[in-house]
This record gives structure tokens, sequence and C-alpha cells, in this order.
């Protein structure tokens, strides 16, 4: 599968602000708090894009279910279930 995004881009240093209490609880468990925002962005990367990609050739799907409703697929003659 394509990466949502460039993998080798490099690091930018960017200022957030995070719950005190939930930034303390991951600091206690090391939990690497970079790695852990780029992993969360690129699910949600994909589930947008997905959404967007949906949305853009929704008319383009809803034509060939309207088509194979009509007239079948080509496999169908072909078909022995």
């Amino acid at each position: 599968m394509q990466p949502a995004y460039d993998t080798q881009a490099p690091k930018k240093a960017a200022n957030l602000s995070i719950n005190a209490d939930l930034l303390s609880r991951a600091k206690e468990l090391d939990i690497n708090l970079s790695a852990t925002l780029e992993q969360a962005l690129v699910e949600v990367l994909r589930t947008r894009m997905r959404e967007q990609w949906v949305a853009e050739n929704q008319a383009a799907m809803e034509a060939y279910n309207e088509h194979v409703e009509k007239h079948g697929v080509f496999s169908d003659g072909f078909r022995s279930f």
C-alpha cells in the first residue's frame, strides 16, 4: 500500500497543548509522544482520505451499480455457481 504521506520528509517541531495529567501518565509509562502522535495522525489521515475518495467517486459508484442492476456484469454467463 502506498503511504498517505512522505515518510522521508524531515521532522518539524510543533507546539502542542495537552491535558497535564495525560502527559504525566504517558511520561511515567515512557510513551514516545512524537511516535504516538505520528501514528494517530496517520490513522486519521487515512480515514479522511478514504472518506474524501468515496465522496468524490460516489456518483460513479452509483452509476456503475445501476448499470449492473439493469444489465448484469460481463461474467454472468460464465459463472458456475
